[in-house]
């Protein structure tokens, strides 16, 4: 056994317990899909019409944990790892946009039941989701971009571009946490509010960014979906109910972008007040009374 391997076996157990921790505290059973080339984890759990929520960049299934014990009561709830992301590996290790859309096909294909999903997509996620919903509006019943990027150039604000650069480069419990500030506008509350699950996604999230296949993916994926504009011809095009949401105070994805795509598609606009780039784990309660409203309103959209 090489010295490496020796450094890194410790950490990989902690990430696993880490992940087990926080798979078991959710309503939910995984399973393992073949999805294009992704071995891909998926949680599922509950009945009713699909909700598919793709996480943001870097991220992880487990991190919509305050908001599927609620979702599951009225929903089939469906939570993929993104590809190269979590535990979902990607076998011949390359990532583009066409293995990435049809990854998302095959996975509505296999758990939707030929059932048309509400597709929610935050940052990394949305990207994805609105890319999709461009060239399958037919496959979906409604998508909600959260904090999405693709919606323009992606232009942080240098409060939160310097603390990711150096989460990327050296990824510490300090870098994380000096990162993860500028992720929420309260921290420190969110991890209250969080309780028991706070650590472990916290010591997930430094696992996988310390794991070179996930370093990989992020170098595939962010370049080609998330930050390239996507071209306004093909928004346009979508031609399925769509609404936004997003924090008021976010910082990846600044509300005037979102405010800018609302005003040209005439999608409705859910601001989440108190609340930076991840209404999800800040502001659950509000981010359910958004993604209801949304779900619940019947518009008929215009074809392009």
């Amino acid at each position: 056994m090489s010295t490496h391997d020796r450094a890194t076996r410790p950490e990989q157990s902690a990430g696993q317990q880490a992940r087990d921790q926080l798979v078991a505290a959710m309503p939910l059973t995984e399973r393992r899909l073949q999805l294009a080339t992704v071995s891909t984890a998926v949680l599922e759990g509950g009945e009713g019409p699909p909700v598919v929520l793709l996480h943001g960049q870097g991220e992880f299934a487990a991190i919509w944990i305050r908001v599927i014990p609620d979702l599951v009561r009225t929903h089939k709830v469906i939570v993929p790892d993104l590809p190269g992301h979590g535990a979902s590996v990607v076998r011949d290790g390359r990532l583009d946009t066409e293995t990435v859309l049809t990854w998302l096909d095959e996975l509505i294909d296999q758990t939707c039941q030929a059932r048309p999903p509400v597709l929610v997509g935050h940052l990394l996620g949305g990207a994805i989701a609105a890319r999709y919903a461009v060239h399958h509006s037919d496959r979906l019943a409604h998508l909600v971009l959260v904090d999405t990027l693709g919606l323009g150039m992606f232009r942080p604000a240098p409060s939160f571009a310097l603390p990711m650069m150096g989460f990327v480069a050296r990824p510490t419990p300090k870098s994380r946490d000096r990162l993860f500030s500028q992720c929420f506008l309260d921290m420190d509350r969110v991890g209250e509010q969080a309780g028991e699950q706070w650590q472990p996604l916290l010591d997930y999230a430094l696992n996988r960014a310390r794991t070179p296949s996930v370093q990989a993916a992020l170098r595939s994926l962010i370049p080609r979906i998330a930050m390239p504009a996507i071209p306004s011809g093909d928004l346009t095009r979508i031609g399925v109910p769509t609404d936004l949401v997003h924090g008021r105070y976010g910082l990846q994805v600044r509300l005037r972008t979102a405010q800018a795509a609302s005003d040209r598609y005439s999608w409705p606009l859910h601001v989440i007040e108190d609340c930076r780039d991840d209404p999800a784990v800040e502001q659950p309660e509000l981010f359910l009374d958004a993604l209801r409203t949304a779900m619940g309103t019947s518009r008929k959209v215009q074809s392009a």
